[in-house]
């Protein structure tokens, strides 16, 4: 089978090429897709102090390459450089030398640049990254962060080096154009600190030729460790860089090779994921049905759903079937019809079964209104009455047997499905059933800098008090989802109150950011018929449903082992329904969104 992935991409790390042009010729012919150079010859010390605008060609002139040439090549800063020395002629020559050569890379519009790693001590080194990210608005900044620290391994010391690079993002103000380059090292840290990097903003892999084994034939490979690894990160549209020298007659050429064979080994995308893909960390508006009337393509999109509706006919094939005793026709109401996929799985079923039914479909959006009484007249539809009205307000002509909705969202209560089966109850029979019958929320942290910056361009407090609807991808899981709010229906008791509150503790398995919140839902539609999103229980095929993100203003820091203490409010009025959030532990947080002051769910249109 073909591999419907991107191709990868694989780059050469060189120390030196004597001869750029052929260099560069010789690399394309030999496979690979860019090179990491020196912007500057490496033994090319300056001393800028005294003559920092002295005229002379300290590097090679820009005109050996055409500019879309140059778009192959990612620059690499002088390896000498000092900018946290405790010289300070040394470290300020280094700042201009920096400066020299990062200047030279805008010159040339290089795609980005190779930035040695942030070990301590490196309060100066990142300070002169934060200038330049604000003075270098197009180029990337590769910033390498070795995956165990060699020296620190050769000390018996335990580092980690994602301490590193959580330093540099956090000076940097965790802007978009830093990235990190991860130096795949012999000695892997452990695996929950390798799953870390899923939510960073990892740019390449730097994979040196030392770290290769070989196979019974004499040729390179990975050990299983380190394939599992790459295979992972490879899902993450990263990059690879080899550097070292290739112990193989056929050169890096045959390293490429195996990497991409390795990359080949990841199955292709379902159908399902080619058409989540355009999605994958996306930040999307959740829906507002009460308030808003759904458009026709939006009605188009859910109704390609594959399982979601084949879930429903079986949940309303076994009611019906527990229900053929009682030897009549038995009233069925879909509430919140849209343009009717769960009144033609409702027919699907008395088809099947030969139980008669008498159906209602009932529907507030008028457009979709003119859809159902088209179906019903070219598809004759005899036994259904299309109601045009809000189903919390319908007077019904009898009860129903069976009550039928979907007004599920991502996280199962937030397009108020409480509030409209609450006063949809009222036209169901006393031992009549809703499908589905109960639902519950669920939450965990996350750590994605990409959701986080795709919230903070908007630039304003409100954003990061509004929830989303996102496919995650870039994503790290900070724990399993926990259980939140759970909705039963009918709800029969005494006191009813769709407010809701919950505290939930976690711990976090290695050191991270937290950046917000993903939360899914799972659904009972009819006794063991289960519909869900959530990661543990999800129903494979469906894509009705993205999860919900709910963002922090501020990225918290997480000690690994510590304790993730989150609270999560559902509150309500008579005109709205909103979600406030925050944490008490590690830190506390303010309280997002108090009083739905940024964002709330509208009762009505």
């Amino acid at each position: 089978m073909s591999n419907n992935r991107a191709a990868l991409s694989v780059g050469i790390d060189s120390n030196c090429a004597p001869n750029l042009v052929s260099s560069i010729n010789d690399l394309a012919g030999e496979g690979f897709d860019f090179c990491c150079l020196p912007l500057c010859h490496p033994r090319n010390r300056r001393n800028l102090l005294n003559k920092p605008n002295a005229a002379t060609a300290w590097t090679r002139s820009d005109m050996l390459l055409n500019s879309q040439r140059w778009t192959s090549v990612v620059g690499k800063v002088s390896p000498w450089l000092r900018m946290d020395s405790e010289d300070a002629a040394i470290r300020t020559n280094s700042e201009l030398t920096f400066w020299q050569e990062m200047q030279w890379a805008m010159h040339l519009s290089l795609p980005a640049v190779m930035l040695p790693a942030p070990a301590p001590p490196a309060a100066n080194y990142m300070s002169l990254l934060n200038q330049l990210v604000l003075r270098a608005r197009s180029l990337m900044l590769w910033v390498k962060i070795p995956l165990t620290s060699p020296e620190a391994a050769e000390q018996d010391e335990e580092v980690d080096t994602w301490q590193w690079w959580n330093s540099l993002r956090t000076q940097c103000e965790e802007h978009s154009n830093v990235g990190c380059v991860l130096e795949v090292t012999a000695d892997l840290p452990s695996k929950q600190q390798l799953r870390r990097w899923a939510g960073e903003p990892v740019k390449a892999l730097l994979v040196p030729t030392s770290i290769f084994m070989h196979s019974k034939k004499g040729n390179p490979m990975l050990s299983a460790a380190h394939q599992q690894f790459l295979l992972a990160m490879f899902q993450y549209d990263v990059q690879v860089v080899l550097t070292g020298q290739p112990h193989h007659s056929r050169g890096m050429t045959i390293y490429r090779q195996y990497l991409q064979q390795l990359y080949h080994q990841l199955p292709p995308l379902t159908d399902q994921q080619q058409y989540e893909q355009p999605y994958w960390d996306y930040l999307q508006a959740p829906l507002q049905p009460l308030a808003d009337n759904l458009e026709s393509q939006t009605y188009e999109t859910f109704e390609k759903d594959p399982v979601k509706y084949k879930l429903y006919e079986e949940a309303i094939q076994a009611a019906v079937l527990d229900r053929v005793a009682w030897k009549r026709t038995l009233v069925v109401m879909v509430v919140g019809a849209g343009r009717g996929p769960l009144v033609r799985a409702t027919l699907n079923v008395q088809k099947s079964t030969g139980q008669p039914l008498r159906v209602y479909a009932v529907e507030k959006n008028p457009n979709a209104v003119v859809t159902l009484c088209n179906m019903k007249e070219s598809l004759g539809w005899t036994n259904v009455t299309i109601v045009d009205s809000d189903m919390r307000v319908w007077d019904a002509p009898e009860k129903a047997d069976i009550l039928v909705s979907e007004l599920l969202g991502s996280f199962g209560d937030n397009e108020l499905s409480p509030e409209c089966l609450d006063g949809a109850q009222k036209f169901l029979a006393d031992d009549g059933i809703s499908i589905p019958y109960s639902y519950t929320s669920y939450l965990a942290p996350v750590s994605s800098e990409r959701l986080h910056n795709e919230v903070k361009v908007h630039g304003s407090v409100a954003n990061f008090e509004t929830p989303y609807i996102v496919k995650l991808h870039n994503v790290y899981g900070i724990g399993e989802p926990q259980p939140c709010f759970t909705f039963v229906h009918p709800n029969r008791a005494e006191f009813r109150s769709n407010e809701r509150y919950v505290r939930l503790e976690f711990t976090a398995p290695a050191a991270t950011v937290i950046h917000g919140f993903a939360g899914y839902f799972q659904a009972m539609l009819y006794k063991e018929i289960n519909m869900s999103i959530n990661p543990a229980t999800e129903s494979q095929g469906m894509f009705s449903w993205f999860p919900i993100f709910l963002p922090l203003r501020n990225p918290v820091v997480v000690p690994a082992g510590s304790l993730v203490e989150v609270h999560l409010w559902r509150r309500c009025n008579k005109n709205k329904v909103w979600y406030e959030w925050t944490l008490t532990k590690p830190v506390d947080t303010p309280v997002h969104n108090p009083n739905g002051r940024s964002y709330c769910i509208g009762l009505f249109s």
